[in-house]
């Protein structure tokens, strides 16, 4: 008797979603890297998660240059430097200026799986100097630091920083913070910057998702991004250049305002000797 066959759908898995993803996992324990949510589900540029992963899986020590990027990507130096560029105003990626033992300076780049981190001591190096703890970096203030009203600060920096708020709601500064980032924003002042340009450079291309305190991005971009080149200055006028008239004597063009004897011709008219 010949063995009964069943044309019916095996039953899916219950545990399985209907739609979406469905994620088949192996166990790994070499040669992986941990990487957080709040990294690896970051809104906008996928360049910038790749370029942060890729960074992450890397071991200390090994270059991270836009050249040593580009080398590996395939998308270009723009992108790649737009990358890097979102991931410092993060607080993902820091470059810090170095003294070597030898006197020489050197650029060192961190990079935190979460922002606001401590960096390791250098182990080709002596330790560094033990920093103060900071949660999160840019509300770093000594304690010595004697403290300024508001009504002691320059209070056009404080307007630019209080207007910010109407470009995006996200920029809500206390006083103290307020205070703490009114120098930087005077000597952009002072450079000859526009309140209007000051605004436009610290409110453009801002992350989705702030992972420190508003006053800490805007502290890394008074720190760290270039003056905003001034407004040209206004052209000097230049004095009207009379027109081109032909002598009514000579035939010989010359400029003046309206025809007639050119110079020759006028002195000679005059009897007086023409002017040099």
């Amino acid at each position: 008797m010949a063995d009964s066959q069943s044309n019916a759908r095996l039953r899916a898995d219950a545990g399985a979603p209907r739609s979406g993803v469905i994620h088949v996992r192996t166990r790994l324990t070499a040669d992986f890297t941990v990487v957080a949510n709040a990294l690896a589900q970051r809104r906008g540029s996928a360049v910038t998660v790749g370029v942060a992963v890729y960074i992450l899986s890397l071991p200390s020590g090994t270059p991270v240059t836009i050249a040593a990027l580009c080398a590996h990507f395939t998308e270009g130096e723009i992108l790649i430097s737009r990358a890097l560029r979102e991931l410092e105003a993060a607080g993902y990626l820091e470059r810090r200026r170095e003294r070597t033992p030898a006197g020489q300076i050197r650029t060192r780049t961190y990079f935190y799986d979460v922002p606001g981190g401590t960096p390791e001591p250098d182990p080709d190096g002596p330790p560094d100097p033990p920093r103060p703890s900071k949660q999160p970096v840019a509300d770093e203030t000594p304690a010595e630091e004697p403290s300024v009203a508001l009504t002691e600060a320059d209070p056009q920096a404080i307007s630019v920083l209080a207007s910010l708020r109407h470009v995006d709601p996200r920029l809500v500064l206390s006083g103290r913070e307020a205070v703490r980032l009114a120098p930087a924003v005077t000597a952009w002042l002072a450079a000859g910057v526009t309140p209007a340009q000051i605004t436009r450079t610290l409110t453009t291309g801002l992350p989705d998702r702030f992972l420190t305190r508003p006053a800490g991005l805007l502290a890394f971009r008074l720190r760290e991004t270039p003056l905003p080149a001034p407004p040209p200055p206004e052209p000097v006028a230049r004095p009207a250049v009379p027109p081109l008239q032909t002598c009514d004597g000579c035939d010989r063009a010359f400029r003046a305002p309206a025809p007639g004897h050119c110079r020759d011709c006028r002195s000679a008219r005059t009897g007086l000797p023409a002017a040099a």
